[in-house]
């Protein structure tokens, strides 16, 4: 399971050093991720490829003639790309990837459980600090006890 929040840095060529606490995560997989484009935020999602087979089929099935859902998987198998982290635990994160997800030098890398999502740092921390509509609040939400 995947938690926490990893600041780190990407240098020109587009690499990021995956920490080592998610390397170790990643072990199952032999170092094999997939990064694709997140539905509703500009970030993007990345699994391990294990995870991702186990995600692919519920994609597919979706129907492609309602255009929320064909947007939705335009988006997360059309920018779908299957990496490997080479032999200093490093991936080169594709142009189009960069460039949806606005990332830059900055980088955020955070754990929600199945896998993660990279953020750009300046635009992780404008949605953690952009308020929240409550009236949007699922049910099992408002009874959560932490």
């Amino acid at each position: 399971m995947f938690y926490g929040s990893h600041a780190i840095n990407m240098d020109a060529k587009g690499r990021i050093a995956i920490p080592s606490r998610v390397r170790e995560l990643l072990e199952d997989c032999n170092g094999h991720i997939v990064l694709t484009a997140h539905t509703e935020n500009r970030c993007l999602h990345m699994y391990p490829e294990s995870q991702w087979q186990e995600i692919l089929p519920k994609i597919e099935a979706l129907p492609s003639f309602n255009k929320v859902s064909r947007r939705a998987k335009l988006l997360l198998i059309g920018h779908a790309s299957p990496l490997e982290l080479d032999a200093n635990g490093r991936i080169v994160v594709p142009p189009t990837l960069r460039e949806y997800a606005g990332l830059e030098k900055k980088i955020m890398l955070v754990g929600q459980g199945k896998g993660l999502e990279v953020w750009s740092e300046d635009r992780f921390t404008d949605y953690i600090d952009s308020s929240v509509d409550t009236e949007d609040m699922p049910e099992g939400m408002q009874n959560l006890a932490l």
